[in-house]
Order: structure tokens, then sequence, then C-alpha cells
């Protein structure tokens, strides 16, 4: 089974296609960027795919990054994916982008919590943590940095995401620290394509993940009743 994988959800466009069956990558790339991931994703996606050697017609899944992230760039991932799978009748699979940053730690061992938290800006941040056996010992939630590091506070566990620092700078006096903080900001393609091949595609629908509203809202104060 073939999946190609696409994130936008944070500073960074990343493309993979991967072969599960072999769990080999077939072929990649990424680009650090904090706009323009609309101009940028598609030509990644048509190199990839070139070099492949394959053609789109042989992909079995498609998978996005669904959030939480920057609402712009979900958006753009979300409608490539949607419309790659209206393309080839392809079923097009959304993956937590928190889930996403946890999972390599997970992997490579999962007797200690992982708790991935991205920058949600002023002083507040996205927040998951995962358990032994993938339990869900925080589900995802944006809260303030402080009340954050106080939750995940609670025995051994390890920091990953570009919302670690303000944990650390959070954390409670007396605490125990993190056993490891963890440098990774934006997911891993690959492990988005190995998470979409044992999701549940009732449960993993490609829409939107999002923890609060949008910074920018329209301006109200000048608007006509309507009668």
């Amino acid at each position: 089974m073939l999946i190609l994988a696409l994130d936008t959800a944070l500073e960074a466009c990343s493309v993979a296609l991967h072969d599960m069956a072999r769990d080999m990558t077939l072929a990649r790339a990424g680009r650090v960027m904090e706009r323009g991931h609309a101009e940028a994703l598609i030509p990644m996606v048509e190199g990839v795919i070139a070099d492949s050697g394959l053609n789109i017609s042989d992909i079995g899944i498609f998978a996005v990054t669904v959030g939480p992230g920057s609402f712009t760039g979900l958006r753009v991932g979300l409608a490539a994916a949607r419309g790659f799978g209206l393309a080839t009748g392809r079923p097009v699979l959304g993956i937590s982008t928190l889930s996403t940053l946890a999972a390599p730690l997970l992997a490579q061992d999962d007797t200690i919590p992982v708790a991935a938290a991205i920058d949600a800006r002023h002083g507040n941040v996205y927040l998951q943590m995962i358990g032994p056996s993938g339990r869900i010992l925080v589900g995802a939630r944006a809260m303030a940095a402080k009340d954050a590091a106080r939750a995940v506070a609670i025995g051994p566990v390890r920091l990953v995401g570009s919302g670690a620092a303000l944990l650390m700078d959070a954390w409670p006096p007396g605490e125990r620290p993190p056993v490891e903080v963890y440098q990774e900001v934006t997911p891993d393609p690959v492990w988005l394509a190995r998470l979409a091949s044992v999701a549940d595609p009732a449960r993993s629908e490609p829409r939107p993940l999002y923890l609060r509203e949008a910074d920018a809202k329209p301006q109200t104060a000048g608007r006509i009743a309507r009668r």
C-alpha cells in the first residue's frame, strides 16, 4: 500500500511517498516556511511522484495533518489532499498534528509519556499527552503554557514540539524536570503515513482540527442591522 502524506500545518511544507508493505520511503521533500505553502505544495508533490518513478494513480491513500496549526496552512494541505482523493477515487485520511509529532518518540519507547506541544502564541500552547500503549493522558486542547506545564509535570515525561520551550519556562518549581526535550517542531510526513496506515477511516476524516478561534475576526462595529 502506497501512502502519499502531506503536511502544511506548521512552519514547513513536507511530502512523503511511503510504501507500507516494505516500510520504505520511496521519495520525500520538505522545506521550512512560514508562508507560501499553497505555491510550494503541488510542485513538491509532483517532484516526489516523479522521483519515485510512479504515477498518482498508484497511490492507495492520501494522508494529511488536520491540526492544530496555522489556519491558512491547514486549508492548503486539506484542499490538496481532498482534491487528489476526488481525482483518483482513493481515500483521504486526516491525522492530528500533535499525534504525528509524538509518534516517533512513542515508537522508540512507549513506557515514558510524551507531551506534544505547539506554540499557539501569546503564552499559550496546543497540548496533547500520550502515555503507554497510546493511552491519552491529556486530550488535545489549547491552554496557557503555565497550565499545560502543571498538567504534564506529574511524573517522567518527554516533551516535543515548538511549545516545549514554553513548557520548560513555565515548569512548576520543585517538580521533576522532563526526561528529555526534543527539538523537532514540525511533523515528519513518514510518520504521518505510518499513522494513516493503521488509522480508522471512520474516525480520521480530513477535516480541520481547530482548538481555538482564528486571531483575525471580521469587523462588526459598523455593521448595519438587518430587518
